[in-house]
């Protein structure tokens, strides 16, 4: 497909986006405790689950949610200084690890009593450990599940990003959470960078800064993590195959990342007008992501995803949010 056509099969989901964009904008600013960007999540929730997306809108609503999502990191990048990026992610290593392990255990130990199968387990836990999406795409081919458990994982990770954006900020407030504290608790308990930065920046500004920065870092752990299952699940398989299967990673890494870090670097050396262009384009660009990704949000496909599933998302959910919390009080930290 040549770009033109790709600009012409984008424009109407474009459109649609933008426009519930300026309206979640302006509801987001009358009801600053919940902003432009959990009220666009909502809003394409409430619109998918009473309509029908006619096709002409889909390749817009996926560019958006997509595309969009990861230049709105990168626009975020340009006013955060490549020194207080590297300082807060590395002080984020000792939770994150702490976190992970916390998942792959209990989706290990809870999936057992769930008696869920073993991959779908690994698959729910990696997920809620690191990226989501990114990670469960990353370890499929390693892990080799069957389709359906796939499916089960993405929707029901998928359900808790939700259900995170709506009762992280609540819970913190309960808390009197500090900024730090609670992008610390976003970065380092909720799983896929959308909810991250809608929970975190439904908080405040310094929040949603420090919150993306953790999560970017520990979704860089998702090659590790990854070859670590290689070699796990592949014990028993020849080693040119899991060669084969280990290379597939690569092609779910978020290679936005380094272009993030870049825009860190050299921001510090662009015209005070372009990062206050930045500044103001890349929350614009996040609420637009959250939109198209509520609109992509199907309902009663996790309807049918039965309860087990459900249940060890939730206990995995759980289980991290609070390991990231019983850490950062014992340091210190909120």
């Amino acid at each position: 497909m040549t770009l033109t056509n790709q600009i012409k099969s984008c424009t109407p989901g474009l459109a649609v986006v933008l426009g519930l964009t300026i309206i979640s904008t302006i509801v987001g600013n009358a009801f600053p405790l919940m902003g432009g960007a959990v009220v666009g999540i909502l809003l394409g929730i409430i619109i998918r689950s009473r309509t029908t997306i006619a096709p002409q809108f889909n390749a817009g609503i996926q560019f958006s949610s997509k595309q969009i999502l990861q230049w709105s990191i990168v626009g975020l990048g340009f006013s955060l200084p490549i020194a207080d990026v590297i300082k807060t992610g590395m002080s984020s290593l000792e939770i994150t690890f702490a976190t992970i392990t916390a998942a792959v255990l209990s989706a290990i130990i809870f999936g057992r009593l769930l008696k869920i199968p073993l991959k779908l387990c690994v698959l729910i836990g990696t997920g809620t450990a690191i990226c989501g999406g990114s990670a469960i795409a990353a370890i499929t081919p390693v892990v080799k599940p069957d389709e359906h458990d796939t499916a089960f994982a993405l929707s029901t990770i998928f359900l808790f990003n939700i259900v995170a954006v709506l009762v992280f900020p609540a819970i913190g407030h309960m808390l009197g959470m500090s900024d730090s504290g609670f992008g610390m608790w976003a970065g380092t308990a909720i799983n896929d960078t959308s909810s991250v930065v809608a929970a975190a920046y439904s908080w405040s500004d310094n929040a949603g800064d420090y919150a993306t920065i953790v999560k970017l870092t520990r979704a860089m752990l998702i090659i590790p993590v990854t070859l670590i299952f290689a070699f796990l699940f592949g014990m028993t398989r020849r080693k040119e195959t899991i060669s084969e299967e280990t290379g597939s990673v690569w092609k779910a890494v978020p290679w936005f990342i380094l272009w993030f870090l870049l825009a860190s670097l050299f921001g510090s050396m662009l015209p005070e007008w372009m990062i206050k262009t930045a500044q103001f384009i890349a929350p614009v660009m996040i609420t637009m992501a959250l939109v198209a990704i509520g609109l992509s949000t199907d309902l009663g496909r996790m309807r049918q995803t039965g309860w087990r599933p459900v249940a060890l998302g939730l206990l995995v959910w759980v289980s991290v949010a609070s390991t990231s919390l019983v850490v950062q009080h014992l340091t210190n930290r909120w």
